[in-house]
């Protein structure tokens, strides 16, 4: 299969690029700067704009500045609309313009489109909320989903926190827990959606290949747990204390409006991921730690 990836440069696509060319597809990585990179592999290759879609069986979309790695203000809002929005629409009036399209689109979302929910179950069928975080999801989605008036197979993957040893949150908190600093936002009850990197990836894998699956599919993992049994777990797991709580307003004072995402709940369900037939390979938080942290 011939598979365009937008975003595999990133901490998720380049695993995912990885098992894509292990699988012998041809990846083609659209890039701004392809000139950066040197492929080490064979069937693969980076791109820049414009790209000819006709070319390819699946486009799979990860681009996006990250939500986390900057205070949000007008500018970084604009950023990140416009890396996630601008850039699907992009690619579907690609399509849009193309004699021969792409068999699916599997573009990423996140769980951010249920906004701050408490003890609500959240199945791929629960509405949006409000707030700029959630808009933004619900943007990025309808123009993915534009594609399906080309014949286009649509999938959008809401995707909770991604553990990955490699990158991604736990890269950044790992330092702090084996100092013993871990603790909880705030209370510690608000649900916390996590997949494993792994997980992800074979989930996208799952989507291009599946004739059948489409819509919404929530990337989290079925173990689910409140922020205070993450911490917990994750100290375990170090064999380290994770008990100093981090107040809300302090977080709001370090992080600014971008706190929210870290103290929402958001009670996922991954209901109709589960029904396409995927499995997970780590569905639960504490198998999935040891294996990132290489404990056994």
């Amino acid at each position: 299969m011939n598979v365009l990836v937008t975003g595999g440069t990133g901490f998720v696509g380049n695993i995912l690029v990885n098992l894509l060319c292990a699988r012998s597809d041809r990846v083609t990585v659209l890039t701004r700067n392809p000139e950066r990179f040197r492929s080490a592999r064979a069937g693969m290759s980076y791109v820049a704009w414009p790209v000819d879609v006709s070319k390819f069986d699946a486009v799979v979309n990860l681009a996006g500045a990250g939500v986390l790695d900057r205070r949000w203000n007008d500018a970084y809002k604009a950023e990140l609309r416009a890396s996630r929005v601008d850039l699907t629409r992009r690619l579907v009036d690609a399509m849009a313009a193309s004699p021969k399209r792409p068999r699916a689109l599997i573009s990423a979302s996140a769980v951010g489109f249920y906004g701050d929910r408490g003890e609500e179950l959240l199945p791929e069928s629960s509405a949006p909320a409000d707030g700029f975080l959630s808009q933004l999801c619900v943007d990025w989605e309808a123009e993915a989903n534009k594609a399906t008036q080309y014949g286009v197979r649509v999938a959008t993957v809401r995707i909770g926190l991604v553990l990955g040893s490699h990158g991604g949150a736990l890269k950044q908190m790992t330092p702090i827990f084996k100092l013993g600093l871990g603790g909880p936002f705030g209370s510690g009850q608000a649900w916390f959606p996590w997949i494993h990197v792994n997980d992800l990836c074979s989930l996208m894998i799952h989507a291009i290949s599946g004739e059948n699956v489409s819509g919404p599919l929530n990337g989290a993992a079925p173990g689910i747990v409140r922020n205070k049994e993450y911490v917990r777990t994750f100290g375990r797991v170090l064999s380290r204390p994770a008990f100093l709580p981090v107040p809300p307003f302090a977080l709001r004072i370090a992080l600014g409006e971008v706190a929210s995402v870290l103290t929402a709940s958001q009670h996922t369900v991954p209901e109709r991921t589960l029904a396409t037939g995927f499995r997970f390979q780590f569905p639960e938080l504490e198998p999935a730690l040891r294996n990132l942290l290489h404990k056994k």
